[in-house]
């Protein structure tokens, strides 16, 4: 993301897990987990809703870690439909904030892989943010977010999505009343948003929770 990205590796239960880490000024919040979208279909890191979320923890206050899911890039493995991209997430989140505050974030294929993550996390009550972009619901089993944890959440949609629809989000969210900020004739990646996209997640960030 900047010339003080650091890149490293960790273990995981598919070997070796890549991963970028990016410091805030001063000393961090917590830090914020980010999942990217599907391996299948080019979904890297490197994406851009990715970076742009990570850009808005960073200016935040968080301490970022992205990270490669099993059959991306440097890290090995194969992809595994979900199961193995959630014990990857797991196994980030253990191993680069095995205490203190975090927050989970993900975009497509890497939200509905968050909310798995968010279920098996937040009994240890250290979860203070999350946000999911463009939530993989309509190919997948999105987890339900836990109720303690709808005014941490962030669920956003872009209206006009036609790789995820925004239906398939509504039908997920509605039996659970969890709020959507749905974009105005945005698109599955936001082309032309990011900078609206950023500034709608650091206005959740800053939030305080009820």
């Amino acid at each position: 993301m900047n010339a003080h990205t650091e890149r490293f590796t960790l273990t995981g239960a598919a070997g070796l897990i890549e991963a970028l880490r990016d410091r805030p000024a001063g000393t961090p919040r917590g830090v914020a987990v980010i999942a990217h979208p599907h391996p299948l279909f080019g979904g890297t890191m490197d994406n851009k809703v990715v970076q742009t979320l990570a850009r808005a923890f960073v200016q935040t206050g968080w301490e970022v870690v992205r990270f490669n899911f099993r059959g991306v890039g440097a890290s090995q493995g194969e992809h595994d439909a979900g199961g193995g991209e959630a014990q990857d997430m797991l196994e980030v989140v253990r191993q680069v904030a095995p205490t203190g505050a975090v927050a989970l974030a993900g975009f497509s294929f890497g939200a509905f892989v968050t909310t798995h993550v968010l279920q098996a996390l937040w009994d240890e009550g250290r979860v203070e943010k999350v946000v999911l972009v463009g939530t993989a619901a309509s190919r997948f089993d999105p987890a339900p977010v836990p109720a303690a944890a709808h005014d941490r959440t962030l669920v956003l949609h872009g209206e006009a999505d036609d790789t995820v629809p925004l239906q398939s989000v509504m039908d997920w969210a509605r039996p659970q009343t969890l709020p959507v900020t749905v974009v105005p004739a945005g698109g599955h990646f936001f082309h032309g948003q990011l900078p609206l996209l950023k500034g709608l997640v650091a206005r959740h960030l800053t939030a305080t929770h009820l």
